[in-house]
């Protein structure tokens, strides 16, 4: 076994540890705060920003399944591709989206509409991957999500919370990587619980609670006197700081029971909806990183119907964030990305109940705030949508303008454990850069 895959092991041998003994002896769970980045506030590397004013924050929308830009927000009116969705206007001259996204289209002057994405990946798991972590997936290493990248580069913006939180989002696309368990997510399967195993169990009392920590205390002080290595001490630092997490009136980010009825009603009574409040919260509490995904965008059968369903629960939660972190005086320091991993295909399959098949040569993604200039669109799609015929965007690019908009450097290289190097705009080859010309 080598050096980092012996670091590895040993990491979630202290992370199983330290749940099963929590679990036992302090009468709470600590799952949910073991993969956070707990410890990445001293670690961010300050970076020169090129923009005057950077963003502080970002919430990244993940449309799972292959959202059909043909059906949302690329429309082909008067195509024979276009099928039964109608357009309609937005507050955008000359730009319509489909009939089913009624309140996104009031804030779509809010939005900078890429329709030029293009990918080469046109499996879910293969594609999937390559959004979340801009490379490719190996089977010798696993790479940082995105927001692993950013708490790395940008460091937390809070001493307790964790600064990176993924909502509904799968757990095989997510994780640090080789970046280890101190640049993973917390990990939030339900914005109505918040994070969950971050409280007392009933049947322990505040006064047992805090006489089992001292217990513990004193066990990891002369665990670290006999052991002192980093690994021992890295350790203590994580148990210590998800105490303080559990500890801290920021927890308060997750209790969704503090909104008004009327703004939970306006994001919508599901877990997307949900989500997206939730995320307005973590960032009004520092949180740098927010991921909330919605699925079920895989319309091989019955595209429209499916497609309509989703975008119900997409345009109540996307036009309230936009309109709620706006009316905070929130959009411009939060960048708000929404993308799948590729688009549906032209065509439509009526054996298939008027389905669409994967299409990764041309698909939409969306920017707001951050920096980002709002009611204008980039790139261009041929007459059916099913090619990039105007300044393609790759999710080199997008990465590299996340990175441009939170001011950090986007080609900065980071070495692995085992020495390989890797950048946030994904590998050299791809000679990414930012599209500088949609900021203001």
């Amino acid at each position: 076994m080598n050096a980092s895959s012996q670091n590895l092991s040993d990491e979630f041998s202290r992370r199983e540890f330290l749940r099963d003994a929590s679990q036992k002896f302090l009468g709470v769970s600590l799952a949910p705060m073991l993969g956070g980045s707990l410890a990445s506030q001293a670690l961010g590397e300050k970076v020169s920003a090129k923009r005057s004013k950077p963003a502080t924050h970002v919430i990244f929308l993940n449309m799972a399944g292959g959202m059909s830009h043909i059906d949302t927000f690329d429309l082909k009116p008067g195509q024979d591709v276009q099928g039964p969705v109608k357009g309609i206007p937005t507050t955008v001259d000359g730009l319509q989206i489909a009939n089913y996204l009624p309140e996104t289209a009031k804030v779509m002057k809010e939005v900078c509409t890429i329709h030029s994405m293009q990918s080469k990946q046109g499996d879910h798991e293969q594609a999937s991957y390559l959004l979340h972590k801009g490379y490719n997936q190996l089977g010798t290493i696993v790479h940082p999500a995105l927001g692993s990248w950013v708490n790395r580069l940008k460091g937390t913006d809070n001493d307790t919370l964790p600064g990176y939180i993924a909502v509904n989002s799968p757990a095989n696309m997510i994780g640090a990587g080789w970046m280890g368990a101190r640049f993973a997510p917390a990990v939030v399967t339900n914005p109505e619980k918040g994070l969950e195993g971050t409280s007392r169990h009933p049947s322990v009392s505040e006064e047992d609670f805090e006489r089992r920590l001292s217990l513990t205390d004193a066990v990891n002080k002369r665990f670290h006197l006999e052991n002192p290595s980093p690994n021992a001490k890295n350790f203590g630092t994580l148990f210590d700081e998800a105490v303080r997490v559990m500890k801290s009136e920021d927890l308060a980010a997750f209790d969704l029971t503090k909104e008004s009825p009327t703004i939970r009603n306006q994001y919508g009574r599901h877990s997307f909806g949900q989500g997206c409040l939730l995320a307005r919260r973590l960032v009004e509490h520092g949180v740098r990183f927010i991921e909330v995904t919605l699925g079920d965008w895989d319309t091989h059968y019955d595209n429209f119907t499916g497609v309509q369903a989703r975008c119900q629960l997409l345009d109540s939660a996307y036009s309230s964030l936009i309109t709620d972190l706006r009316a905070r005086g929130l959009l411009e320091s939060t960048l708000v990305v929404l993308s799948s991993e590729f688009g549906r295909t032209p065509e439509i399959q009526k054996q298939h109940r008027n389905g669409r098949s994967h299409h990764p040569g041309a698909f939409t993604s969306l920017l707001a705030g951050g920096g980002v200039k709002g009611g204008i669109t980039y790139g261009k799609t041929d007459k059916e949508a099913r090619k990039v015929i105007e300044n393609p965007v790759t999710f080199h690019d997008l990465n590299s303008t996340i990175a441009y908009s939170l001011g950090l450097d986007h080609a900065k290289v980071i070495e692995s454990p085992s020495e390989r190097p890797f950048r946030m705009a994904g590998p050299d080859k791809e000679d990414a850069g930012p599209i500088t010309e949609i900021f203001g």
